[in-house]
């Protein structure tokens, strides 16, 4: 069994690529997935799943913004349960035992055990703006300094997850095989190009 994962910066690509490689290889892919999987086993909104496992929020509760000392240990405890069965799920898929790619969700460091293989996507500022220019709803309209913002806190939050989970730094490129600056390049040659590095690697394994 071969396994991909993904981390990303925000507005980076790793999701399309990760789409593709997965595309590319006929491997099976895990990412929206994964959410879905979660909040039926427990119940809950998915919506509301993915946002309280994103970490919109549920750290930076500010008492000052009307929260209560208990609403903040609620949230707290309700990240840390979805966080549970988020890392069942993930087990989950690994224990099918099939070719997988795995969007995000801290898999590298959940599934270390089955050696997977680790991409880390990274691009610079105006490479992410203009990535997010061009995916964004219509009714969206950020400004730069908004959108920058959110990228900001997007990955902040990820790598507060990424600490709580490991002990380890989000981004760190001592825990990945390949990291990739995908801001010059043209999404499907550089999906094709990690693609073919994934597949050498993986065989200089066997």
């Amino acid at each position: 069994m071969k396994i991909i994962t993904i981390s990303r910066e925000f507005g980076s690509g790793g999701r399309e690529i990760g789409k593709r490689i997965a595309q590319k290889l006929g491997y099976d892919y895990y990412d929206s997935e994964i959410i879905a999987s979660v909040a039926q086993k427990s119940g809950l909104d998915p919506h509301y799943v993915e946002s309280t496992l994103d970490n919109h929020g549920w750290q930076d509760f500010a008492i000052s913004f009307g929260g209560t000392i208990h609403s903040v240990e609620y949230l707290q405890a309700s990240k840390i349960e979805l966080l549970v069965q988020q890392r069942k799920v993930i087990e989950g898929i690994a224990a099918l035992g099939k070719d997988c790619v795995i969007i995000g969700r801290n898999a590298d460091v959940i599934l270390k055990d089955y050696n997977p293989f680790n991409i880390f996507v990274c691009a610079d500022r105006d490479a992410k703006l203009k990535r997010c220019r061009e995916r964004a709803r219509e009714e969206e309209h950020l400004t730069d300094r908004e959108l920058l913002r959110k990228m900001k806190e997007i990955d902040k939050a990820r790598a507060r997850t990424r600490d709580f989970l490991s002990g380890t730094e989000w981004g760190q490129r001592e825990a990945y095989h390949l990291v990739i600056n995908s801001s010059d390049w043209d999404i499907k040659i550089l999906s094709d190009a990690v693609a073919d590095f994934a597949e050498r690697w993986f065989n200089s394994r066997t």
